[in-house]
C-alpha cells in the first residue's frame, strides 16, 4: 500500500491524535447556519500556533455538509521543488494522526496524461501547505476522497482549466491553500495584505506571489468563481503578529468561503 506520511506532524501541528483533536475540536465549534452552499474555501497554512484558528473559522462551516462533500480537491504551492505544471502524487493514501485519507487515484489517471500535470512523490513527500489541511478536514468530514495537487510555474488559468469540470458536482469541494504577504513589520503587512484581500474581494485573479505565496490556486479559483457567480466571504484576516509571533517580520493569513447564491 502506497503512503505518504505526515512530515510535518510535531513540527505545524501537534503529532498525537489525542491532543490534535482537543486543539480542532476547541476551535471547530459550530457556527451559526448558512443559506448559501459552500464549493471552495481559501485558507492559511502556517503551523497550527500562528494560522490554525484563522483556517478554523473557515472549516468550521463545513460541518453542515459533511455528509455530501465526497471529494475534496486541495490545491497549494509547492515550497521545495521547482516544476513546471502541476504535481499530483503517486500515493494511494495520505496518512495523518487521524489516519489515512484515500486519494482519487481516477482523476489522476486522467489528469497525468495532460501535458501540464506530472506525477511526483518527491515534491508532495516534505510539502507542509497540503498536509496541514488535512487534519482539519478529517475532523469536518466524513469519508471523502482527495485530489492533492502543487502548482510549479504555471499559470492560473492553466489551473483554471484542470479542475474546472472536476469541481462541477456538488458533492465535490475545492481548498486552496495560501498564506498572504511574507516577512514585513506588523503595519506594513496589514497595508499590503488588506489590499490583497480587497483584490480577492473584487474577483481580481492578479495575485503575485510576494501578495499570496499560493496566488496561482486563489487567482484560479477566482477566475472560476466569477465565472460562476459565486460569493467570497471573509472570515478573518490576522497575521502571525496577533497569534504567536514577534512584530518585526510577520506572515499574513486569511480564510474565506466561497459559496453558491441561492
Amino acid at each position: 500500500m502506497n503512503i505518504r506520511y505526515p512530515a510535518v506532524a510535531g513540527s505545524f501541528y501537534d503529532k498525537s491524535a489525542q491532543h490534535l483533536q482537543s486543539q480542532l475540536d476547541n476551535w471547530l465549534k459550530p457556527p451559526p447556519a448558512l443559506r448559501h452552499s459552500i464549493r471552495a474555501l481559501i485558507v492559511p497554512h502556517a503551523g497550527y500556533i500562528y494560522s490554525g484558528e484563522t483556517a478554523a473559522q473557515a472549516y468550521r462551516h463545513l460541518k453542515s455538509l459533511a455528509d455530501k462533500i465526497e471529494r475534496v480537491i486541495l490545491v497549494g504551492p509547492s515550497h521545495r521543488f521547482y516544476f513546471q505544471g502541476c504535481a499530483l502524487p503517486s500515493a494511494h493514501y495520505f496518512a495523518t494522526p487521524f489516519g489515512n485519507i484515500p486519494i482519487d487515484t481516477q482523476a489522476i489517471e486522467k489528469l497525468q496524461k495532460i501535458e501540464d500535470v506530472e506525477v511526483s512523490d518527491q515534491a508532495h513527500a516534505l510539502e507542509h501547505c497540503l498536509e496541514v489541511q488535512l487534519p482539519f478536514l478529517q475532523t469536518c468530514l466524513h469519508q471523502f476522497t482527495l485530489l492533492p495537487m502543487l502548482t510549479g510555474n504555471v499559470s492560473p488559468v492553466t489551473v483554471a482549466n484542470l479542475i474546472d469540470d472536476l469541481w462541477q458536482q456538488d458533492n465535490t469541494l475545492l481548498v486552496v491553500s495560501s498564506d498572504l504577504s511574507h516577512f514585513h513589520p506588523y503595519s506594513e503587512a496589514q497595508s499590503i495584505d488588506k489590499n490583497t484581500c480587497s483584490l480577492i474581494e473584487h474577483f481580481e485573479p492578479s495575485l503575485t506571489p510576494e501578495q499570496a505565496c499560493g496566488s496561482t490556486g486563489i487567482n484560479a479559483l477566482l477566475l472560476l468563481a466569477k465565472k460562476r457567480g459565486y460569493q467570497l466571504t471573509r472570515m478573518d484576516l490576522k497575521n502571525s503578529g496577533d497569534t504567536a509571533g514577534d512584530k518585526e517580520r510577520v506572515v499574513g493569513y486569511v480564510s474565506y468561503l466561497i459559496s453558491e447564491i441561492e
